[in-house]
């Protein structure tokens, strides 16, 4: 297993952190802080990698299908909070964008670690949600390597579904087993391995792109308003009469 991920700048130690454990907690706070600044500069590199994927996605939502999310530990969590928003946001109903985390609900909070080395259980995680070829799905990972995500992209191909892969390294395993591949290159953690920092982040943000940009494809602003949002609290329903009024000149009221 070691052998297997030296090589991978996501595991690689980074000697500029070296005195982390002695350090001050203004030091840590600006060490982290200029590491993360790093991240949006390597999502920009990767535009050219993301935009066709986003485009790809867009087209198979325009025609009813839908957007699943597959990952393990953090990628999944990143997945199940992108897919958590869209309801709210866009009005979809929760099929429409969902997310697949290995080890099912419970690992959003509890984390469960080997389960991302079940390669069987990726793959019938695809086949129970039906996945079909007016689908698409994006399958993220770190590392590029985990089994349980590369085996549900593969499935979720083999079944006719378009396959993103979205990694933070190069030449992954997930991207040679996409039709599509993001690898967004963010180096060595200032924790060494723990993905959950800059590499989250940057699934975080191309996560974003992704789904909002395909909405905003579907139709569901109006200027960059979101005109299809969900009533459903206070805080929305002022947000709804708010954009109303905007572009009919209703009063409150009448809004």
């Amino acid at each position: 297993m070691t052998d297997l991920l030296d090589h991978l700048l996501t595991e690689q130690v980074d000697d500029r952190y070296a005195d982390l454990d002695t350090a001050s907690v203004a030091q840590l706070a600006a060490v982290m802080n200029e590491a993360d600044a790093t991240v949006p500069q390597a999502v920009r590199a990767a535009l050219p990698q993301i935009v066709p994927a986003i485009e790809a996605v867009a087209q198979r939502l325009a025609v009813g299908g839908r957007l699943l999310y597959v990952g393990a530990g953090t990628a999944g969590r990143m997945g199940a909070l992108d897919a958590s928003e869209c309801p709210p946001t866009f009005n979809t109903s929760p099929d429409r964008v969902r997310a697949v985390i290995a080890g099912g609900p419970e690992a959003l909070l509890v984390a469960k670690e080997g389960v991302e080395d079940d390669e069987a259980a990726g793959a019938a995680a695809v086949a129970e949600a039906d996945v079909g070829s007016e689908d698409a799905v994006v399958g993220i990972s770190a590392s590029g390597r985990t089994p349980y995500v590369v085996a549900a992209v593969r499935a979720a191909r083999a079944r006719g579904a378009l396959t993103v892969g979205l990694s933070c390294n190069e030449g992954t395993r997930l991207s040679a087993a996409a039709d599509l591949s993001i690898e967004v290159v963010v180096g060595p953690e200032v924790v060494a391995g723990s993905t959950r920092l800059k590499a989250g982040t940057a699934q975080k943000l191309v996560l974003n792109m992704i789904s909002t940009i395909s909405m905003i494809r579907l139709g569901k602003t109006y200027g960059n308003l979101m005109v299809d949002l969900r009533v459903t609290n206070a805080k929305l329903r002022h947000r709804a009469v708010r954009i109303i009024r905007r572009f009919t000149g209703a009063s409150g009221s009448e809004a």
